[in-house]
Parts: C-alpha cells; sequence; structure tokens
C-alpha cells in the first residue's frame, strides 16, 4: 500500500505543481496584464470611433445649417436687387440737384456777368534773380566738363 500511496500522492503533486506554477508563474501575469492592456485599447478605440463619428456629424450639420444660410442670403439680395432695379428712376424722373427757382437765379446770374480781361504785361529780362550766383560754374549746361582728379 506504500507503492499505491506514494503514486498518488505523486500524482496529487503533479497536478498541484502544475496548477500553482500556471497561476504563480510570471508569463501568466504577464499574459494577465497583457490582456487588461488589449481590453483597455479596444474601448478607447471604440470611444474614439464614437467620438469621431459624433464630430463629423456635428459638421454636417452645421455645413446644412450655413448652405440654407447662404441660400437665404442669396434669395434675399436677389429680391433687393429686384427691388432696386424698380425703384431707379429713369433719368427724366431723376430729382434735380437744386430746385427750379435756384436754377433760374442761376441762369440770370451767369447772363449778367461779364469777361474780364487780364490786367497784368508780360515782363521779360535777362538779368538773373538776386538768389543765383553771378559766376555761373556750368555744371548743368550740356557741355562736356572736364575731369580734374584726373591721372
Amino acid at each position: 500500500m506504500t507503492v499505491v500511496t506514494s503514486i498518488a500522492l505523486l500524482l496529487v503533486g503533479i497536478v498541484v505543481g502544475f496548477i500553482g506554477g500556471r497561476f504563480l508563474s510570471a508569463s501568466a501575469k504577464e499574459n494577465k496584464a497583457l490582456a487588461e492592456k488589449v481590453t483597455k485599447g479596444e474601448a478607447a478605440l471604440t470611444q474614439y470611433q464614437n467620438d469621431v463619428a459624433e464630430h463629423l456629424d456635428d459638421s454636417a450639420k452645421l455645413l446644412e445649417q450655413m448652405n440654407a444660410t447662404c441660400q437665404k442670403a442669396m434669395k434675399q439680395m436677389e429680391q433687393s436687387t429686384a427691388l432696386l432695379q424698380r425703384a431707379t428712376p429713369t433719368e427724366s424722373e431723376a430729382m434735380p440737384f437744386f430746385s427750379q427757382e435756384t436754377q433760374e437765379q442761376l441762369a440770370q446770374t451767369v447772363k449778367l456777368r461779364h469777361e474780364k480781361k487780364p490786367d497784368f504785361k508780360e515782363e521779360t529780362t535777362d538779368e538773373a534773380p538776386r538768389d543765383y550766383s553771378s559766376n555761373p560754374s556750368g555744371l548743368f549746361d550740356d557741355k562736356k566738363q572736364s575731369v580734374t582728379n584726373a591721372e
């Protein structure tokens, strides 16, 4: 019976050792940590996808609102243009700048004016003004100047 007991104890020891090694080994801990990281990564990816989808949905709604606003503005511009074209008076219907009385008075004033002749005489002199030098250098003449620092 000692042989059977020792074989049974050996088998029980092997099973307990295998199970204990499995739970207590470093690779099992690493596998568990990696499994948690994968779960967290998948959750973060799902959250990111939801955020992007929500952002794109909001952007699409904003673009639809902008399009509607632009269409409304274009329609209002067309209506305003049509109103202005109908309201613009023709040249004959346009309001004068001056009243009729003022125009008549201006016409009479123009008739009363007479031309004035100029009262000045043109004088020609050959003298230079007093602020000019009496000895001209000839710098501004079209003559060729001699070079003074030539070697």
